[in-house]
């Protein structure tokens, strides 16, 4: 089964900052060259007037793995609203298997089996759909091995490990996760970390929160790195593995209007009941968590 994780947006705040704040000619070309790699805009062109008036805004993350041949599904789903005027960051989950109308498809399924069906777009259609159709400004998708490869350019992240236990399935490295603060100081050893679920009570849920925390760790070890070569191995990782209809100018305007917004954060897992449905097990959230977590981005969108 496939397993995801993204990189939230506060690492490109933290990473495009340091071109901001008075870095070389160098890295500001670097960052400027891989913000074009990174460009893209499947699912529109983005609403760059909320980033220049230094509105709030609503942004889609979307962890995919993507192979030669395969899309992949949106394994990681997280509705994130900054708010540079609260400096808030609220970060939402949407579990994988969420069953949900599929926008442009008539059908019902599996949250994450819009991007499978019809990319970026698709996805964002349904998922602006699941949440009462509030519209997102932006999206970033990275792809898996983003994660991996993020972990190793800033040297490692240090995590508090809630669970004790050895990896498992085809990931085995040999790695033991003891439990309490630990360093994980290789991109495959953090893979392993936030891959796995099985030996977790919690299944699915506690691997999410695992994701989170991995991710918040990135963006703080980002915001301390100093030596060139480590942001030429970040921007690298970034180029290879991430998409976003946010232009370098809108990334600029980021890194200095929400970059406060992640020193306050709000983390949230949208909930719901687990039911078989014709032989499928779904995650079924009924009307009143999707009203609640609607109210929720309305009101760090200031609406």
């Amino acid at each position: 089964m496939k397993k995801k994780i993204l990189l939230t947006i506060g690492g490109i705040i933290v990473v495009l900052f340091a071109a901001g704040a008075g870095y070389a000619w160098w890295m500001y070309h670097s960052v400027a060259s891989t913000a074009g790699d990174m460009y893209e805009a499947s699912a529109g062109k983005g609403n760059h007037d909320a980033i220049n008036q230094k509105k709030p805004i609503n942004l889609l993350l979307l962890g995919v793995d993507e192979r030669k041949g395969d899309r992949g599904r949106s394994d990681t789903v997280i509705v994130a609203t900054l708010n540079p005027k609260t400096n808030t960051m609220q970060m939402v989950s949407i579990p994988r298997d969420t069953r949900t109308e599929i926008v442009g498809k008539g059908t019902f399924d599996k949250i994450n089996a819009a991007y499978a069906y019809g990319g970026t777009k698709m996805a964002q259609n349904t998922v602006e759909k699941f949440i009462g159709d509030i519209p997102f400004d932006f999206y970033i998708k990275i792809n898996m091995e983003g994660m991996s490869s993020l972990v190793d350019a800033v040297g490692g992240v240090t995590v508090n490990n809630k669970l004790d236990w050895h990896d498992e399935g085809y990931y085995k490295k040999g790695y033991h996760y003891a439990r309490g603060e630990i360093t994980l100081d290789t991109g495959a050893k953090a893979m392993g970390y936030v891959r796995m679920r099985h030996l977790d009570p919690q299944g699915d849920f506690g691997r999410n929160q695992r994701q989170r925390d991995v991710i918040m760790a990135i963006v703080n070890k980002m915001a301390n790195v100093s030596s060139v070569s480590r942001y030429s191995q970040i921007l690298d990782a970034l180029g290879d593995n991430v998409k976003t209809n946010l232009t370098f100018d809108d990334m600029k305007s980021l890194a200095f209007n929400y970059r406060d917004t992640r020193k306050h954060t709000i983390d949230y897992e949208v909930k719901g009941q687990g039911q078989k449905i014709n032989g499928i097990y779904y995650l079924v959230v009924g009307s009143a968590e999707k009203q609640r977590v609607h109210d929720m981005i309305n009101e760090q969108l200031g609406q």
